[in-house]
């Protein structure tokens, strides 16, 4: 549900998610026109887009209730983690995770970095908790 601008009160779908900058697409919400020029292998003229909205003025809405709610986490007894929705009018219902923040456009890193620590250098004692000094080399 977008809660500010001129499609404010109008609810849709999130087509596509700038984490860089913060913003989203909602589809077929906040149109606006986009002159192009002509060019080799299109045309020009004056296309409808749909622009990016700021994240905080769109809210999640309840599938029960249909109300802007925020998202909570909670466990389930398999230990799960699931998104509910909290606040003045929620019902408390599981929210399913859209599909699009389920993909990564950049994968996390399988390799160590090479800023991380040997391993062999994590495991050597550097600190004596009976005396509080600091163990010396071996």
């Amino acid at each position: 549900m977008i809660i500010r601008g001129k499609d404010k009160g109008e609810t849709g779908v999130i087509k596509r998610v700038i984490r860089s900058q913060n913003r989203v697409i909602v589809e077929s919400k906040n149109l606006v026109k986009k002159h192009i020029k002509q060019g080799q292998g299109h045309e020009g003229g004056i296309f409808t887009v749909e622009a990016s909205l700021h994240a905080p003025n769109v809210h999640v809405v309840d599938p029960v209730t249909g109300k802007r709610v925020k998202v909570g986490i909670k466990y389930l007894e398999d230990g799960t983690k699931v998104r509910v929705s909290r606040g003045i009018g929620a019902s408390g219902s599981i929210i399913p995770r859209p599909k699009i923040l389920k993909t990564r456009t950049t994968p996390r890193p399988t390799v160590p970095g090479p800023k991380d620590t040997p391993m062999d250098l994590v495991l050597e004692w550097t600190y004596d908790a009976k005396t509080g000094r600091g163990m010396p080399e071996l």
